[in-house]
C-alpha cells in the first residue's frame, strides 16, 4: 500500500468527507486528486473504504482507520519533540588540543547561557571533518583551515596560531638560527638537531615541513607521533627538537621553551560547517568568536 495514500484516507476519515480533509490537511492538495488516489487504494486493496453520500466507513474503513490512527495522530507531537530535542543538541568536532584547551570552558559558558543544550563531543583528525560534515554527522568543526573546502561547506577564521619549535629549557638555543648550519650540498640550510613531529601526511605537519622546505631548511624527523601533547614527552628526552604551536593561553610543556618561527605562515584555526547552521550553533560560534577575540588581545 502506498503511504501517502494511507495518509490521505486518515484524514478523510477523521474529518469525515473528502471537502472537509481538503481544507484541514496540513499542505495543499486539491479535491480531485484525493478522489483519485483513495479510489486508487480502493483497487488495490479491492474493497470499498467509506460511502461518499452521506459519509460512513465501511467495515473495511473502520479497520483501516484503526490500524492508522495511533501513528498518523501521534506525528505532530513526535515532530515537535524531536525538533524540541535537536535545538538543544549540539553536535561539534575537533583535535584533542582544541579538546582539551579552549573547548571546556566555551562550553560551561555556552551552558549558562542554554541550560537545556546538550553537547556531542568527536575528538577527530582534520582530514575526517569533511566526511563528518556531508554526513550531517556534526553540526560544526573546530579545526585548521588549509587547502580548499569541499564543495558545499563553509569556514569562519578564528585564530591564527604562530608555528613554534620545542626545545628544552637547558639548551642556550634562543633562535631558530642558532639551529641552523650550512647544509654542505645545496644553498639551503640544516637543522642541528633532529625533529619530533606529525608524520606530514597530517595537516599541521604539511603545513610545518612546507614552511621549511620554502626556506630551504632541511629537517631530518627522529620520531613521528600523531599528537602534539606526545612532541613535548620526547623532546624532554632528548630525541630532538619538537613541531608546535603557540596555543594562546596555553604554556609550553615544564622543562621546554617555545622559540617563535618569526616570518613564518601562521596555522589558521577556525569553525567548519555545512548549509544554514541551527540556532544553537550560530550561538556557539558567536561565543567561539568572542573567546577568540579576547584570546588574541590576551597574546
Amino acid at each position: 500500500m502506498n503511504i501517502h495514500h494511507l495518509e490521505l484516507f486518515y484524514f478523510v476519515a477523521k474529518y469525515e468527507g473528502i471537502t472537509a480533509a481538503v481544507r484541514k490537511m496540513p499542505y495543499g492538495i486539491q479535491q480531485p486528486a484525493v478522489s483519485g488516489q483513495i479510489l486508487q487504494l480502493e483497487r488495490e486493496l479491492g474493497v470499498k473504504l467509506f460511502n461518499r453520500r452521506p459519509f460512513a466507513l465501511t467495515p473495511a474503513g473502520d479497520e483501516l482507520y484503526d490500524f492508522l490512527y495511533p501513528f498518523f495522530s501521534r506525528l505532530g507531537e513526535v515532530e515537535a519533540r524531536l525538533k524540541g530535542e535537536e535545538s538543544c543538541h549540539l553536535r561539534i568536532a575537533a583535535s584533542s588540543s582544541a579538546m582539551r584547551n579552549h573547548l571546556p570552558d566555551l562550553l560551561v559558558e555556552m551552558r549558562t547561557e542554554e541550560p537545556k543544550v546538550r553537547f556531542t563531543l568527536r575528538e577527530v583528525e582534520p582530514a575526517d571533518i569533511h566526511g563528518l560534515l556531508l554526513n550531517q554527522q556534526i553540526d560544526l568543526a573546530i579545526s585548521i583551515i588549509y587547502g580548499r573546502l569541499m564543495e558545499g561547506l563553509q569556514a569562519v577564521e578564528l585564530l591564527k596560531v604562530p608555528l613554534v619549535l620545542l626545545v628544552p629549557d637547558e639548551w642556550k638555543v634562543r633562535r631558530l638560527s642558532d639551529m641552523l648550519e650550512k647544509d654542505p650540498y645545496s644553498n639551503g640550510k640544516l637543522s642541528k638537531y633532529p625533529l619530533v613531529g606529525l608524520p606530514p601526511h597530517e595537516i599541521l605537519g604539511k603545513i610545518f615541513l612546507e614552511a621549511f622546505d620554502e626556506r630551504d631548511i632541511h629537517l631530518a624527523p627522529s620520531m613521528e607521533v600523531d599528537s602534539l601533547d606526545l612532541v613535548g614527552n620526547y623532546v624532554v628526552r632528548g630525541f630532538g627538537v619538537g613541531m608546535g604551536v603557540d596555543i594562546p593561553g596555553k604554556e609550553p610543556p615544564e622543562g621546554l621553551r617555545a622559540i617563535r618561527l618569526t616570518g613564518f605562515p601562521p596555522v589558521v584555526v577556525g569553525a567548519i560547517y555545512q548549509g544554514a547552521l541551527k540556532p544553537i550553533a550560530r550561538d556557539f560560534l558567536e561565543l567561539a568568536r568572542n573567546r577568540a577575540r579576547a584570546l588574541t588581545k590576551r597574546k
